[in-house]
């Protein structure tokens, strides 16, 4: 009787940003997807466009594996890049999943739901890193200076919600 070997899986890497990302987003995505495949790590993503897709072609085209985590019941949907697409029905909830299916993770650009996944990340001990421009400029975010600017711009924002 033979020993079984245990096999040792890659680590899993999830790359977050959006869809609408910029051409640098797209660039770094992409080189990102190739350091990654060479250094033997499975990427797990959104599965759609952009910086998805970006780091989806870069990892596949360095010969490594892609799961794409994706919002609709298509697996068609899937950017052609993906190697192994799954189809949650789950819209944006399926961000949990991107994450919970990752044992680190990079955030490269991105939007709202960027900051959801780099969150929930965050929330079950993961380490996040940030690649280029951080997801939350340009996302009409203020900073604010201290607690007497907050308070006054809160209530300010307040009122403007409520059209008085």
């Amino acid at each position: 009787m033979t020993s079984a070997r245990k096999i040792e899986p890659p680590f899993r890497i999830a790359v977050v940003g959006g869809a609408q990302a910029s051409k640098v987003e797209c660039e770094l995505a992409l080189d990102l997807g190739r350091q990654l495949a060479g250094l033997g790590a499975l990427v797990v993503c959104g599965g759609g466009g952009g910086v998805m897709e970006a780091v989806a072609q870069g990892a596949t085209e360095a010969g490594g594996l892609v799961i794409g985590i994706l919002p609709g019941s298509d697996s068609k949907s899937a950017n052609p890049w993906i190697g192994i697409p799954l189809a949650t029905g789950m819209g944006e909830a399926r961000n949990a999943l991107v994450v919970q299916g990752a044992e680190a993770v990079i955030s490269v650009g991105g939007e709202w739901g960027t900051l959801s996944e780099i969150a929930l990340a965050s929330k079950i001990g993961l380490s996040v890193g940030i690649l280029g421009t951080p997801p939350a400029e340009g996302l009409g975010l203020r900073m604010l200076e201290g607690p007497i600017e907050a308070a006054g711009w809160a209530l300010e924002r307040a009122q403007a919600f409520r059209g008085s």
